[in-house]
């Protein structure tokens, strides 16, 4: 495919702040803090501050299942991370995160408190340190955390190529959608592949791998996840849009979902969560 208006990259890449597109105002090539802004803190050990995107959601539905198995200790409080205005590198949340992407979590039942980032790195904390939902055997440990690494290396496909070149670039190209549609009815007939023959990622029991992957690709084929359920037709991935029907039906998933969702229905929303009241 030839076009005529093709980019040349220049000897040396400078940033243009005008580049357009969804989150140009906070996309920046330096990280860092750009504001002075402490982070509140709430009664509970855990402190999560997010926004119900498909990572926020993967630490939501984490800790609203360890309280479903009864693990009172998994209380916390969450509070919105407003990325679209920047929020993110205010200099509380940098503490917590030098990389200023939500979630960000803090454990404050240790002197000094304990800082964890990376949304799959949360959820894993979480399971270590309360041993749940995390395989003990070797064998679908070793699973687990396959699927796990895998849906790390695999999102960003989706989010950052897929997701940004089909629904929020500023200009529609047909090469990088093509490529990363590709790529992600790819990673889509993977899964639908393996859940042919697996209740869930591990086998029949319900893990951390599956609460990771759920939030992007549950999401995509259920049709929440960039308005392309039918470009993509994903209702040929019958093994995976039964698995993402399942995980949806769980009450921790349901709640999970809600938690610092700043959009949508105003009953879907809880902003802040403190307690199970919040869902009220």
């Amino acid at each position: 495919m030839s076009d005529s208006n093709s980019y040349t990259p220049p000897t040396v890449w400078k940033w243009d702040n005008q580049s357009g597109g969804k989150f140009s105002n906070i996309n920046r090539p330096i990280s860092g803090v750009t504001h002075d802004k402490a982070l509140p803190v709430g009664k509970h050990h855990l402190q999560l501050h997010s926004l119900a995107t498909p990572n926020g959601v993967k630490v939501t539905v984490m800790l609203e299942e360890l309280l479903e198995l009864g693990i009172s200790a998994a209380e916390y409080d969450a509070y919105t991370i407003n990325i679209g205005e920047g929020e993110q590198f205010g200099s509380g949340f940098v503490d917590i995160n030098p990389n200023s992407k939500i979630p960000a979590l803090q454990d404050r039942s240790v002197n000094p408190p304990i800082r964890i980032f990376e949304s799959a790195a949360i959820v894993l904390y979480l399971a270590e340190k309360f041993d749940a939902l995390y395989p003990k055997d070797a064998v679908t440990r070793a699973a687990c955390q396959s699927w796990l690494m895998w849906q790390q290396g695999s999102a960003p496909f989706l989010g950052g190529g897929f997701g940004h070149f089909y629904a929020y670039a500023p200009e529609k190209y047909q090469y990088p959608i093509d490529r990363y549609s590709m790529e992600v009815k790819r990673q889509l007939d993977v899964l639908n592949k393996h859940l042919s023959h697996n209740t869930y990622l591990c086998g029949d029991d319900y893990t951390i791998a599956d609460i990771t992957t759920f939030p992007w690709y549950g999401a995509l084929v259920q049709g929440l996840l960039y308005d392309a359920a039918e470009f993509l037709d994903v209702a040929t991935y019958t093994n995976v849009l039964r698995w993402a029907n399942q995980i949806s039906e769980r009450p921790a998933v349901r709640r999970g979902r809600r938690v610092n969702k700043a959009w949508g229905p105003e009953a879907e929303r809880v902003l802040e969560r403190h307690s199970a009241a919040d869902f009220k």
